[in-house]
């Protein structure tokens, strides 16, 4: 349990060592644990609001990348590989959507009492008006956030306060969870082969993080300019 929770930490804390701390891991650990380790911080990342500075959209492709050189180095062998990408996709994709469903029910739970009208500045419309929200555009908010960090661990949190239909919510949960898991690990298992990703590694998981958060960077920028363009028509 010690070097579980060991390379647990070393993993989630060197973001810019993802393959090899990942490579260590499958060969310490073997696959069982390495199985539980990813899957536990998948859930934590999605579906915990405390958690959302967990690696999720790089994780996934360094772990296909991993699953591709397992793979090949068994068939050179002739054995069993430690970790199947079959078994990795499955583990991941429960996990992403139990995480999500979680988040979901603690802000359902959260959002009754919260804007019961207890809290004078939490008000019974504001809930309404996100309920709906999430009841017109909930689908395709579910389903974006899987790629945008920091709002996938939020948006499902906010879509349980904001009361969505559940099996409306259940539907666009593992709708975006099968896309997730399956472009950014399959991506990792197909790209991470070619001697040009494996050479610049380190690069083509920065490039993934930051075309994560461009939409966040998109958003900000427009929030920005919302805020001071009607302050300068105000004092001309």
């Amino acid at each position: 349990m010690e070097q579980f929770i060991h390379d647990l930490w070393q993993l989630v804390s060197q973001p810019g060592q993802l393959r090899e701390n990942l490579a260590q891991i499958v060969t310490t650990l073997g696959g069982g644990a390495t199985y539980a380790m990813l899957g536990l911080i998948v859930f934590a990342e999605t579906g915990l609001v405390v958690t959302p500075f967990l690696p999720g959209d790089s994780l996934l492709f360094a772990t296909g990348a991993v699953c591709a050189t397992v793979a090949s180095v068994a068939v050179e062998r002739g054995t069993e590989p430690a970790v199947s990408i079959a078994t990795m996709a499955a583990v991941l994709f429960v996990a992403a959507v139990v995480g999500d469903g979680v988040n979901y029910h603690v802000g359902r739970a959260i959002g009754p009492v919260a804007f019961s009208g207890r809290f004078r500045w939490l008000r019974k419309e504001h809930l309404d008006r996100t309920h709906a929200f999430f009841e017109r555009h909930g689908g395709r908010a579910v389903v974006l956030a899987r790629f945008v960090p920091i709002v996938r661990t939020f948006a499902p949190f906010v879509a349980g306060i904001g009361a969505m239909t559940y099996s409306r919510f259940l539907f666009y949960n593992v709708f975006g969870a099968v896309l997730w898991v399956g472009l950014l690990l399959g991506g990792g298992y197909w790209l991470g082969s070619l001697e040009w990703v494996q050479r610049h590694f380190s690069k083509v998981v920065l490039g993934i993080v930051v075309v994560s958060v461009l939409p966040l960077a998109w958003e900000a920028r427009h929030a920005v300019l919302r805020m001071v363009l009607p302050s300068r028509r105000s004092a001309t």
